[in-house]
């Protein structure tokens, strides 16, 4: 298996070697598919609408439009330390270069829990909605067939990670674009039987649905908010996959903001649609209705789709899919870095022979991530459901630290052109501060038992799980720095801000 090491620093600071990985797989149409891919953008939109409605009623537009911003703003951020730092570890890299090894490392250890957490879940929505398509009800509401499927599809997912990120790219190819058409489809028939009147509960458009002063609780609002990060979350997938794109300074991120502006008129549009159709009635098709809670888009399918619903289950299917394996892909790359600058034993770092892949890493993170799905599973089907809610704490945390190291590692620019004080400084710093927000707030919401489905030593699961998830990084951390490979990365020596960065010249 191939092994980098730190050597052969050019005189411009750059590697003429990179760390092994496939050069040129990817240009910004496959990059900006895969950060779609990871995103799910059919599955996320459809289990978290209701709840984003429950919590702020109408004005669910506009919490897709503001959990927008800081997304975008921290994109400024990763662009930003992309074009001069493409290296595949991304917040790890960034935040250890701006801030030392600590901040580094946790930033990668946040990366790879929520990693974990949304694979368990994309991947049990992928078994229960594959025998749902199939029409077998009585396998999709049994817990031990869901979970064996699931498992089977997440191992297969984590096998096409193995063989290639081109052979990746076709397959996202195929199922994003029956994704996004299933979406389309979706939004442009309820809009249709909205304006039709064929539901008695249909409503019409309104402007205040989109009006920050009709907000009636601001907890409410910052659970939305976090909700919102969730079906987000995802397009760094693009930054991810640097070492591997067309032009990697600049095509990672035209395609995370790509990925980004898709997101924000798909979300916005197709929810607008979904309220004017069903209305706010807690019976029948309404969206306060508990019974739709969970699935906005399947209780709805089959009064839009009629005999064709069995389409929207393949997309919802599919878009779980397609972001188990783009989710593996990032992450995998995130642990190789590790594993090159010391952080993590050397055996992350070995990439596959012929496919030029970090396998090590791609079947570790495949393996844990089936590890806590069918934990989690024989536990609890409501932890399961409190560890995705917690996910965002994991996901606010390594944004904010990337958005600040922007800013920290540029701070001798800011001066040197009001682009740079914008891009590089005030903006990434607001997008730092309002995910840094959300997550303190979060995490003193979560703590009541209210919020969550389950209680834990007292209080709320999803804050046990969340918080705890971060705190056994810590743990980990402390452990491999005790080991005779981690001194010269914990000492600043592997990875500094000086340190040339193990990617290509271009």
């Amino acid at each position: 298996m191939a092994k980098h090491t730190l050597s052969n620093a050019t005189d411009t600071g750059h590697i003429h070697v990179g760390k092994g990985l496939n050069q040129n797989a990817l240009g910004v149409v496959g990059s900006t598919i895969i950060g779609l891919a990871s995103t799910a953008p059919l599955y996320s939109l459809a289990a978290t609408l209701g709840y984003v409605i429950l919590a702020v009623g109408a004005q669910a537009p506009l919490v897709f439009v503001v959990a927008c911003i800081p997304m975008v703003f921290a994109a400024f951020a990763y662009q930003e330390l992309n074009r001069e730092m493409p290296d595949c570890g991304t917040t790890f890299v960034w935040g250890a270069k701006a801030f030392g090894p600590v901040a580094g490392w946790i930033g990668g250890w946040a990366v790879a829990v929520s990693a974990v957490m949304v694979l368990a879940n994309v991947g049990e929505i992928t078994g229960q909605y594959f025998w749902l398509l199939l029409g077998n009800e009585e396998f999709a509401d049994n817990r031990v067939v869901v979970v064996a499927t699931s498992v089977v599809f997440m191992a297969l997912m984590t096998f096409i990670s193995t063989i290639g990120v081109q052979i990746g790219e076709k397959l996202q190819m195929v199922l994003m674009t029956i994704q996004i058409v299933a979406m389309l489809l979706f939004g442009v028939l309820a809009l249709v039987h909205a304006l039709d009147g064929s539901n008695a509960g249909s409503i019409a458009f309104d402007w205040q649905w989109f009006n920050p002063g009709e907000l009636t609780s601001w907890s409410g609002f910052m659970e939305a908010v976090l909700l919102a990060l969730f079906i987000y979350w995802g397009w760094d997938t693009c930054l991810a996959l640097n070492e591997e794109t067309k032009n990697p300074r600049k095509t990672p991120g035209r395609a995370a903001l790509s990925t980004i502006v898709v997101l924000i008129v798909l979300y916005v549009g197709i929810s607008v649609a979904v309220m004017m159709f069903a209305g706010f009635g807690d019976t029948g098709f309404g969206l306060t209705n508990e019974a739709n809670l969970d699935d906005v888009f399947t209780v709805l399918g089959g009064a839009l789709f009629g005999p064709w619903g069995w389409f929207l289950l393949l997309g919802v299917m599919l878009s779980a899919a397609s972001s188990t394996q783009t989710t593996i892909l990032p992450t995998a790359r995130g642990t190789l870095s590790m594993a090159v600058y010391r952080a993590l034993p050397a055996k992350f770092a070995e990439l596959h022979p012929r496919f030029k892949t970090p396998w090590f890493s791609t079947t570790v993170m495949g393996a844990a991530a089936i590890v806590y799905y069918v934990g989690m599973s024989i536990l609890s089907e409501d932890m399961l459901a409190d560890s995705l809610t917690s996910m965002g704490l994991a996901v606010a945390l390594y944004y904010a630290i990337t958005s600040f190291a922007c800013a920290w590692y540029f701070r001798d620019t800011l001066r040197d052109s009001a682009r740079n004080l914008w891009m590089r400084g005030i903006l990434p710093v607001l997008g730092g501060l309002i995910l840094a927000y959300a997550f303190v707030q979060s995490c003193i919401d979560m703590i009541s038992v209210d919020y969550s489905y389950t209680v834990i030593f007292g209080i709320g699961g999803a804050f046990v799980i969340g918080v705890g998830a971060l705190l056994l990084g810590f743990v980990l951390m402390g452990i491999w720095s005790l080991r005779p490979a981690a001194k010269p990365f914990f000492r600043g020596e592997s990875l500094n801000r000086e340190t040339p960065i193990l990617v290509p010249d271009e």
